[in-house]
């Protein structure tokens, strides 16, 4: 079930409007109405705790369009830092330049580190990806192949679909005006996968 239908049977269980979901939660209409255009995948972590908790059910019911069970889990919250800059010497990824740190469902973490960058540019404009998001970010050194993550070039973090072939590292951007990146002297490390892009406005 899509986000707006599940929205809507919550609505019509509760036997309120748009306006009284507004008022009652603390959402601006004018969000709630975006929600129809652009759905889940456009809406800030804060706005759907703010659904989540209103309509007692889970983050993973309201954004997941296969998830079916409701039962809402006390969300804990687990804060993982926004990291402006990656750099990578002597094989060790440290994370520079924490902007803040971001509260985060601990549902959506399954094990290992995590840290959010924030994406740059439309390079990956065709993944749904646009300037500004917050990108949830797995520590890992490889990824399988065709798999979005976040490379460092040039002491540079940048998000790219990634392709192997016979040794050199193909760097993919999902905008057609952007060529594929192709590397094979080892400038390139892959320093996390992408697991989840949170819409920032």
């Amino acid at each position: 079930m899509k986000f707006t239908d599940k929205l809507d049977a919550l609505m019509e269980e509760k036997n309120i409007s748009k306006m009284g979901l507004s008022k009652k939660s603390g959402i601006p209409y004018t969000t709630i109405v975006n929600f129809y255009k652009k759905g889940s995948e456009n809406i800030k972590l804060s706005t759907l705790k703010k659904l989540a908790d209103f309509f007692e059910v889970s983050l993973d019911y309201l954004v997941d369009d296969e998830e079916e069970d409701r039962q809402v889990s006390s969300i804990e919250l687990i804060n993982l830092p926004l990291v402006g800059k990656v750099s990578c010497g002597n094989g060790t990824v440290v994370m520079e330049e924490i902007e803040k740190y971001e509260a985060t469902p601990k549902e959506w973490l399954n094990g290992g580190e995590y840290f959010y960058l924030r994406a740059k540019g439309d390079s990956m404009s065709g993944a749904r990806i646009s300037d500004g998001d917050l990108l949830l970010i797995r520590k890992q050194a490889d990824v399988e192949d065709g798999e979005i993550a976040a490379v460092v070039i040039n002491e540079e973090a940048v998000l790219k679909r990634v392709y192997k072939q016979e040794g050199t590292l193909v760097l993919q951007s999902e905008n057609p005006k952007y060529p594929p990146i192709v590397l094979t002297d080892g400038r390139v490390q892959i320093v996390g996968k992408l697991k989840k892009v949170v819409i920032s406005f």
